[in-house]
């Protein structure tokens, strides 16, 4: 379908604005976010010196937000007293939310124990806190699935569990899995590259399961291939969702920016 631009804000959901790639012009990218229409961008953790990073930016900008977490990548070398401070970190005004935390098949499968044991632990503070779980996963679907209903179950406030998984590249059944255990899906660069094939899942799951994000600086969107991502390309991923569905791109953005704000309790800012 041909989409007509219609400048509604949005919200990018899962960007490291922090990481030194934008050390150079980082206020300039914020910018350029603002310029677009980004109303909001959430900085996920993924160690311990990357929590602290995120929360001083988020103090020092009323449109950025942090989350506190490990990444499955950290966990390897992590002890457990790296939860305590994972913990700490919650109460902490413009903490949002926990993660990226979950489950990496892809580099490493040396240490799966230790990624599932640091998993189950952030989801069951996810669930004490009833902050959102951010969730990363790749190649290791079903064991973070499985681990999410096991845990949820297992826990008397388990229906507190809500969260997104971050990066989603399943198909539309294990979208709607997740949207049963509370779950929005984060859908980014990945799906507008040339080679993607997953139209049919983006046609499929209902816009009131998806928030949108970039990852940044990974993961740039086709338009950008080749650039650091920012959190400004969102809308390249926005305008996609509207090219290869039947919904419009104030629809989209309206959606989208509405489950971001509720799944991570954002104010309206714009």
């Amino acid at each position: 379908m041909i989409t007509i631009f219609v400048y509604v804000m949005i919200v990018d959901t899962h960007a490291h604005l922090y990481l030194d790639r934008f050390d150079d012009d980082r206020d300039a990218v914020l910018t350029r976010m603002r310029e677009a229409g980004v109303e909001a961008v959430v900085l996920p953790a993924i160690d311990l010196a990357s929590i602290e990073q995120a929360v001083a930016l988020s103090e020092a900008h009323a449109d950025v937000f942090a989350m506190t977490g490990l990444h499955p990548s950290a966990t390897e070398d992590a002890v457990d007293d790296a939860m305590a401070t994972v913990a700490e970190s919650c109460t902490h005004d413009q903490v949002v939310a926990i993660g990226e935390s979950g489950l990496d098949y892809y580099w490493d499968r040396s240490f799966d124990d230790r990624q599932q044991h640091f998993f189950r632990a952030h989801i069951r503070l996810a669930i004490e806190t009833e902050l959102p779980l951010v969730i990363h996963n790749r190649e290791a679907t079903e064991d973070v699935l499985a681990i999410l209903e096991e845990e949820r179950s297992a826990h008397p406030q388990g229906d507190r569990l809500h969260g997104i998984l971050h990066c989603f590249v399943d198909d539309a059944a294990t979208a709607q899995r997740a949207w049963d255990l509370g779950f929005y899906v984060g859908i980014g660069g990945i799906v507008t590259f040339n080679n993607s094939d997953h139209d049919a899942m983006l046609q499929a799951v209902p816009l009131e399961h998806i928030v949108l994000e970039t990852d940044a600086p990974y993961l740039a969107p086709q338009a950008e291939r080749g650039n650091r991502n920012e959190p400004s390309f969102v809308r390249h991923v926005a305008t996609y969702l509207a090219d290869v569905t039947d919904y419009t791109l104030d629809e989209i953005a309206t959606q989208t920016t509405a489950n971001a704000r509720a799944v991570y309790g954002l104010p309206e800012l714009a």
